[in-house]
């Protein structure tokens, strides 16, 4: 298991992992956005050899942090799934059905476009644009959502880095968590995936992910 970084925030813990997850101690919630499971083979359907490891080792990540802190439910953000159905997503139904007690929830990003049969016989609840838990929102994209007074947003879609520079002409880009006045970006947990330099502003706070740390920047 990944370590993680205690965090506490508008009255509530949230953990965050190294794994590019957050547990919300109060609710028994694991927040992940944009795995994108199956993009790996979606490229290998188009002729380009990208190794069916990736999609493995993200499945055996997110399995390690679901032994580890036993969530009630799994909550993800958005592009759970990247394209239109491949091998890699029946390997996603084996999975799955090792862990019939845990709930999985998904609030739908621009890449899930499976059919809604596909969601129930993988045992996912879907929300079309959000949801709310709380004083808590939760949407993929924080551009699609009007925000209200007293209620923050976590999102993903952006896949936030930050960038660190060194002695000389030397800097680092890291995948972070950002939390700003009125959301908080998630990383992309699949590894499969870049990375976006974001500028934080004044106030704002931004950990950052290097190997199996968390490092507040």
């Amino acid at each position: 298991m990944s370590k993680f970084l205690h965090f506490n925030f508008r009255g509530n813990n949230f953990l965050l992992t190294a794994g590019r997850s957050i547990f919300w101690e109060e609710e028994k919630i694991l927040i992940l956005s944009d795995l994108h499971l199956g993009k790996a083979g979606h490229f290998r359907k188009s002729g380009i050899g990208i190794p069916q490891t990736i999609f493995k080792e993200d499945l055996q990540r997110l399995l390690s942090q679901i032994q580890y802190f036993k969530p009630q439910t799994v909550l993800v953000v958005g592009d759970l799934f990247h394209s239109t159905g491949n091998k890699e997503h029946e390997l996603f139904l084996k999975w799955r059905a090792d862990m019939p007690s845990v709930s999985f929830q998904l609030v739908k990003g621009n890449h899930d476009i499976l059919d809604s049969a596909w969601y129930e016989k993988a045992g996912i609840l879907v929300h079309n644009k959000e949801l709310t838990v709380g004083n808590f929102l939760f949407t993929h994209d924080i551009a699609t959502v009007e925000m209200e007074n007293n209620r923050y947003c976590f999102s993903g879609h952006v896949h936030p880095g930050v960038i660190l520079n060194g002695a000389g002409k030397q800097s680092l880009r890291l995948p972070c968590f950002y939390f700003g006045k009125d959301h908080a970006i998630l990383p992309a947990f699949g590894k499969f995936t870049g990375t976006y330099a974001i500028k934080p502003l004044a106030g704002d706070y931004v950990f950052a992910l290097f190997e199996d740390k968390v490092m507040e920047i």
